[in-house]
């Protein structure tokens, strides 16, 4: 019988627990002892998902050992809740009250990805006996409630979850939880409170001294306040807030946190200074941070785990930062060294308890504390910047301030940068100079880099960056600056660091000076000197240091095949006379213009002379296509030139110069076969096209033996001094002379300028002729006013060559002949044309200033007749200006405007008037009747010999 009842119970056992639905085992119960002050239930409770809104329980056995079956419902039809189930036994005989606890947030074991933010955790419990739990209403930061257990009894508890996730669960003695929560409340209350008055301080401090450093370590500080703050409940408290509220806080807190973080360390180690790409990397980051802030209104979770990764990157990337600073000598990397090493111990402590790693329950708020105490460690270190140098630095700043006063009154620009601060200072001429707003240039020293000239930002960075790791020197450093219209200004800046008491330079104070018209001027004189003013095309000497290369590499090269070519104008100073030289120098602009044209980027084109070009060819290598390619730059000249709606015709002669492997000719060599190969051909009639043959040489000794016998001209006596009279238009006497060589060969006869010039120019002996002409024009110059008392004196003028004029030499020979001869001051004048003194007008200007304190006189020949002078006339300290006598042609046509303009012009710049060519008794009247002071020409006499030269003088003395 007993087996068949078992057998029986047994089938209604299983009868039951099969048509039940959610049925379970029986729960293992947990025993209260009423000394234990606190149980973690958190391991003990079993977890369920149903699939409705009702649960069935079997309970945990009792004293009698029956196991019952309890069904609860949910606070909401229709759901699908969560559930927890434990059992609590008192075996006690006496009723046992207990605070079961579930917090709402707790750090450890959030997680980092999609970290748990906190939620009320359970919405109700139900007890399978007894009284029922109460829920503690006082508690904020956690679910409570009080179960009440009677003696001897044994009660499962079904708890109805509103969140999945349980993060902990403790039973507590209401007394001992009452202690624990106060002893927690006055720790978090001292934490707060330390955290709040040192953000109030850093506050403090970034009012009183406006570094960047300071407003980042106040957002620090306060940043932490505000995540202490949520953390502790303390702003819950002050707020009321929602669950879902409370998440976002607490997840904007966590970016905040980071973006603050990001922001000290940038401002700290100033970091815009070392490269402009740690700018960009700051300013992407902190944008990112920023979203952050915006996406925690949506996703919370997400929000914090990226800001939770970017604290650990922020702490990692920093470190590797301050030790890279710090063993290259910065003194602020070196001083943040222990505050970032405590940080990387933060930060893996708090990457364990979030990871669950750490799991005592005094760790979040021991990390919390941590976190105060490095922010603590931050404003004293940022406290030795911001009172560093004490008194002696004001008065440091105060000392600046005077001389920036004095600096200004003397009219140059104060540079002074805040290298603390990152904060430039200058004068706001500078901006007005460039047209720009008025506190463009007053910011970061890396701001100006947008401003600076590309080439000049590299030489600038480095030289602030050298002054303040070495700590002492001097800065002198030319770079241009970018006007609002886009062009550049030059300027040097000279400064030297001021360094405080702690050894690092807290300021950089100098001056800007504009040297955009020095600079110029070196530019101008670098450009000059090797080309020509007229075409800016390499001049001859640029014109053999690039041949010279090309035959260099041509012997290493056997494809290089450098060709030269010669052009020279054929009888190009006849239409010069006939069209003036303006029209000349147009001609010949044209001229460059179409060569320019028909060469390729390899080959080039200079102006070795007057009226004759070169051309080095690289681009051709056969000699057919060589000719050919002449030939086009004979048709390209004889094309007719359109000037004042007349047909210029032209021609011209060009030799060429093959290149020939074998031969070691030098550069001035290959360029004279190519002018004896010209010669050859203006030989033949001109326009045509000769190519270098070693037989023209022989052609040429005529010419070698002519430079050889003017190389001795002067010794054996042959030059002579000839003058050509300049009248006083007022009452005809004789004011002076133009003094002008001639040679008397005594093979060849008389020989003129035109045909020896040339030769000297070629061979440099119009050095040596030049000083004789001045010589003897001073000779006889002091022997005129020894015998005549005139008011005023009488002059003489020489023309000088361009070769003589650029040299030095000219100084010390025109002072030694002054000082030798005695002339009267200003009476021996200097003559150069206007085409001389325009090849290099910055170098001419000061050659003339220093002549004229010399005592000499300056005369401008063939004024009028370039394509500049009005421009330069008033930049050079001439006293006579001769006019070109195309200009006194033009008298004969009733239309002397352009003469009567120069001489206005002249007589208001306070200068005399000398005019050529005047060849009739009516156009002396006329010139006269314009205005101008003295004239030469046929009508007045040609040139003389020195004999005759004294009886004019005496004659005309003795009729006036």
């Amino acid at each position: 019988m007993r087996i068949v009842s078992f057998a029986i119970t047994l089938f209604l056992a299983s009868f039951l627990c099969a048509a039940w639905p959610s049925a379970g085992w029986a729960v293992e119960s947990v025993r209260v002892d009423s000394d234990t002050k606190a149980i973690d239930l958190t391991p003990m409770i079993e977890r369920y998902r149903s699939d409705g809104d009702e649960i069935r329980i079997s309970t945990a056995p009792g004293r009698d050992g029956i196991v019952r079956r309890i069904a609860v419902k949910a606070r909401e039809a229709g759901t699908r809740p969560d559930w927890i189930v434990f059992a609590l036994t008192n075996d006690s005989d006496e009723q046992v009250d207990r605070l079961l606890v579930a917090p709402h947030f707790r750090l450890t074991a959030s997680g980092v990805i999609w970290p748990d933010l906190g939620s009320s955790r359970i919405a109700a419990i139900t007890a399978s006996q007894g009284i029922r739990p109460e829920k503690d209403e006082s508690t904020t930061d956690a679910d409570a409630f009080l179960i009440t257990l009677d003696p001897g009894t044994t009660v499962t508890f079904v708890a109805e979850l509103r969140t999945a996730d349980l993060p902990q669960l403790h039973l507590w003695n209401a007394d001992a939880y009452k202690e624990r929560v106060n002893g927690l409340t006055l720790y978090k209350g001292i934490i707060i409170g330390i955290a709040g008055l040192l953000a109030l301080f850093l506050t403090i401090v970034f009012v009183v001294k406006g570094a960047l450093i300071f407003p980042a370590a106040a957002a620090l500080a306060w940043a932490v306040l505000a995540y202490a703050c949520i953390d502790f409940g303390f702003f819950q408290r002050i707020f009321p807030i929602t669950e879902s509220a409370e998440r976002i806080y607490r997840a904007g807190a966590e970016a905040v946190l980071a973006a603050t973080l990001l922001v000290f360390l940038f401002a700290y180690l100033n970091l815009n200074r070392w490269h402009v790409r740690y700018s960009h990397v700051t300013a992407f980051w902190l944008t990112f941070l920023g979203a952050l802030i915006g996406l925690a209104i949506f996703d919370p979770p997400v929000a914090a785990g990226v800001a939770r990764i970017s604290i650990a990157a922020v702490a990692g990337i920093g470190f590797i930062l301050v030790i890279h600073l710090a063993t290259h000598g910065y003194d602020r990397a070196i001083m943040l060294v222990p505050t970032w090493l405590l940080l990387i111990a933060w930060v893996t402590a708090a990457g364990f308890t979030i990871m669950g790693q750490l799991t005592t329950d005094l760790v979040p708020s021991a990390l919390i504390g941590g976190l105060v105490l490095i922010v603590m460690l931050i404003g004293f270190t940022v406290l030795q910047h911001a009172f560093s140098g004490g008194a002696f630095a004001q008065g440091l700043v105060s000392d600046t301030e005077r001389r920036a006063l004095a600096l200004a009154g003397a009219g140059d620009i104060v540079f002074d940068w805040d290298v603390t601060s990152d904060k430039i200072f200058v004068s706001p001429e500078i901006e007005h100079q460039l047209g720009l707003k008025t506190g463009t240039l007053a910011g970061a020293a890396s701001d100006w880099l947008q401003l600076i000239h590309p080439f000049d930002r590299d030489r600038y960075r480095a030289a602030l960056d050298t002054v303040i790791e070495q700590r002492r020197g001097r800065l002198s450093q030319d770079f241009r600056l970018r006007s609002s219209g886009g062009s550049y200004y030059w300027f040097r800046l000279k400064a030297r660091p001021i360094v405080g008491s702690d050894g690092e330079v807290i300021r950089i104070v100098g001056t800007l000076t504009d040297v955009t018209d020095s600079r110029t001027s070196e530019e101008r004189l670098l450009h000059d000197a090797v080309h020509d003013n007229l075409t800016s095309l390499p001049n001859r000497q640029l014109f053999y240091d690039r041949l010279e290369a090309a035959l260099t590499l041509a012997n290493q090269d056997t494809g290089l095949r450098p060709t030269v070519l010669v052009v020279d104008l054929d009888k190009f100073r006849p239409v010069i006379e006939s069209v003036g030289h303006s029209a000349g120098d147009s001609i010949l602009l044209t001229l460059s213009r179409r060569l320019g044209r028909l060469l390729r980027p390899q080959d080039t084109l200079a102006r070795i002379g007057g009226d004759e070009f070169a051309v080095m060819l690289l681009s051709e290598r056969e000699p057919d296509r060589i000719i050919a390619f002449a030939d086009m730059v004979r048709r390209a000249i004889t094309t007719p030139i359109t000037y004042a709606e007349r047909e210029i015709f032209l021609t011209a002669s060009i030799g060429i110069v093959l290149y020939d492997p074998q031969s070691a000719a030098r550069r001035e060599e290959v360029v004279r076969n190519a002018e004896i190969a010209v010669a050859h051909a203006k030989r033949q009639g001109g326009d045509r096209i000769e190519v270098f043959r070693p037989t023209m040489r022989s052609e040429r000794s005529d010419r070698f033996t002519l430079e050889t016998d003017l190389r001795q001209a002067v010794e054996r006596n042959e030059m002579k001094v000839l003058f050509k009279p300049i009248v006083r238009l007022e009452d005809r006497t004789i004011a002076g002379f133009e003094s002008m060589l001639r040679w008397d060969h005594p093979r060849l006869g008389r020989i003129g300028p035109d045909d020896f010039m040339p030769i000297a120019e070629e061979t440099g002996t119009i050095v040596s002729l030049s000083v004789y002409l001045l010589e003897q024009t001073g000779r006889e110059l002091a022997a005129w006013q020894d015998a005549l008392e005139v008011d005023p004196p009488i002059f003489a003028s020489i023309n000088m060559s361009s070769h003589h004029l650029l040299r030095h030499d000219l100084l010390q020979d025109v002072k030694a002949v002054i000082a030798r001869t005695g002339v009267l001051p200003g009476s021996l004048k200097i003559e150069m044309t206007e085409s001389i003194v325009m090849e290099n007008p910055e170098y001419s200007a000061q050659m003339l200033m220093r002549l004229r304190d010399l005592g000499a006189g300056l005369s401008l020949d063939d004024f009028g007749t370039g394509y500049s002078a009005l421009s330069y006339l008033q930049r050079f300290p001439f006293d006579t200006i001769k006019v070109d006598q195309s200009f006194v042609r033009q008298m004969a046509n009733g239309k002397p405007v352009i003469l009567r303009s120069i001489v206005k012009m002249a007589h208001e710049l306070g200068m005399e008037i000398v005019a050529e060519g005047a060849e009739t008794e009516s156009e002396a009247i006329e010139l006269y009747q314009l205005g101008c002071e003295y004239a030469q020409g046929p009508v007045f006499g040609e040139p003389m010999s020195t004999h005759q030269a004294r009886q004019l003088v005496g004659a005309g003395t003795q009729a006036a």
